[in-house]
């Protein structure tokens, strides 16, 4: 597993109009090749009136699956622009749909490459990102009489308290990164001279907005 990643955000979309030709841009989150393809599907059943459908996606730890399609436009000015905004972006498991509606001035092959990508950029944008960050999940028991000056502590430090569970002793579930697990412990133990038990939990991904 990385211990962190970029993606987009679950879905989103955004258009533009250039030269007036009318682009769509579509964003979604995929982790399998068949997923891509089926979002590409329902985009192209949505647009079924449009001059052209194009796009791409990228998938799998490291990329392993990259796919570009042009869909009528002149080869190499839809489908690769689209996935190379993916790759300087460096996003994973993700497809975009640009749908064009053709508004009758010829744009060109650089000016196609500048719009599928100025597109793909923006959706992107509108869609959002995130890092997905490795994390393990530590679990802080102590006596009530602790939470305040642990619960401010945490939430001003660079570790992320997830949730307070309100037990015969509190809980705070609280996630750190992978190399930080005994650092934490060793800063929780000092810090409130050995009255709290920690113990750990789950490793999962944590999702990180990126502005």
């Amino acid at each position: 597993m990385l211990n962190q990643y970029y993606t987009v955000k679950l879905e989103g979309s955004d258009e533009q109009t250039i030269q007036k030709s009318r682009f769509i841009g579509y964003v979604k989150r995929v982790e399998t090749e068949e997923q891509a393809q089926a979002f590409i599907q329902v985009i192209k059943k949505k647009h079924h009136d449009a001059t052209h459908n194009c796009s791409a996606y990228m998938i799998g730890e490291h990329d392993q699956i990259q796919k570009a399609n042009d869909d009528g436009e002149p080869s190499g000015t839809a489908g690769v622009p689209i996935l190379d905004v993916l790759k300087k972006k460096g996003l994973k498991d993700t497809a975009v749909v640009i749908t064009r509606y053709f508004g009758g001035i010829k744009l060109g092959a650089g000016g196609l490459i500048r719009a599928y990508s100025s597109t793909t950029s923006l959706a992107i944008n509108t869609t959002g990102v995130v890092k997905r960050q490795l994390m393990k999940e530590m679990i802080v028991s102590a006596d009530y009489t602790l939470l305040g000056k642990l619960e401010n502590a945490l939430r001003n430090s660079h570790y992320l308290l997830e949730n307070i569970n309100y037990l015969d002793h509190v809980e705070l579930q609280v996630y750190v990164e992978n190399e930080e697990q005994q650092a934490f412990r060793d800063w929780m133990i000092d810090f409130t001279s050995d009255q709290v038990t920690v113990t750990e939990g789950d490793v999962t991904y944590i999702e990180i907005d990126v502005t």
